[in-house]
């Protein structure tokens, strides 16, 4: 059995998945007078062919026990994905390298501090969100356009993966 543990989330561990959103320790520049900072594109939507459409949804989630079996990772093959809390809560995140499957062995999990949010890069796999509290709401920017952009993999049930928090 495979035993995952989340490690706190930064931007260099993140950086193979995709982006940190976060305002710490990045450049700002002053606008509207001077009353706001302006953290600039601290992640990047991307978008797979001309048509598609960045949108922003809200997703309320309901918390997952642990520990947790994985049983499935999706993926988004035709642009990017980003979840930013918006009760500053802590969330997990499992993530795999993207590929044609996800490799078990190279299955990684992060917590977030509650102010972090995260950009899953085009291809990646991740777990659907994972709250560490009973209900949470996430602000979602992702794409909208012909085709299908979700594949999910369901492991073997063989394959035992076992999420554990501390």
């Amino acid at each position: 059995m495979l035993i995952i543990r989340p490690e706190p989330l930064t931007a260099e561990a993140f950086k193979p998945f995709g982006d940190v959103i976060e305002t710490r320790d990045r450049d700002f520049f002053m606008i509207n007078s001077g009353s706001t900072q302006r953290f600039h594109r601290l992640a990047s939507v991307m978008l797979g062919k001309a048509g598609d459409r960045g949108i922003i949804s809200i997703f309320r989630a309901k918390h997952t026990p642990m520990p947790m079996q994985v049983k499935m990772l999706e993926r988004h093959p035709q642009g990017s994905q980003a979840f930013v809390p918006l009760k500053q809560n802590p969330f997990l995140v499992l993530v795999a390298p993207a590929g044609e499957t996800p490799d078990p062995a190279s299955i990684r999990a992060f917590i977030t501090d509650g102010t972090q949010g995260v950009n899953y890069h085009t291809g990646v796999w991740h777990h659907p969100v994972l709250t560490c509290v009973e209900e949470d709401d996430f602000l979602v920017v992702d794409r909208e356009g012909e085709g299908n952009n979700c594949d999910e993999y369901f492991f073997a049930d063989e394959t035992k993966i076992l999420l554990q928090t501390p």
